[in-house]
């Protein structure tokens, strides 16, 4: 999980959260009010621009915001 730190910090300077705390077991759809769906067009959007991937539309799936962990390893899976 080498970039878990990376994504946790893209997804919590998107969001908005401060410091709030996320593990990798951290739930987030449906746990954190500000990952609707205008966040997740932007938090897909500073992902592809910071590791320099591309997520198609139809890859774009509830599973992979389940955890803070799902999502890191979504990215994992998209990198080179």
């Amino acid at each position: 999980m080498p970039h878990l730190d990376e994504v946790r910090i893209i997804l919590s300077d998107t969001l908005g959260l401060g410091k709030l705390r996320l593990e990798r077991e951290t739930a987030l759809l449906g746990n954190l009010p500000e990952l609707d769906s205008m966040a997740v067009a932007s938090l897909i959007t500073a992902l592809e621009e910071h590791f320099g991937i591309a997520v198609r539309d139809d890859e774009i799936s509830a599973r992979h915001f389940s955890t803070l962990g799902t999502l890191s390893d979504f990215v994992e899976s998209k990198l080179p």
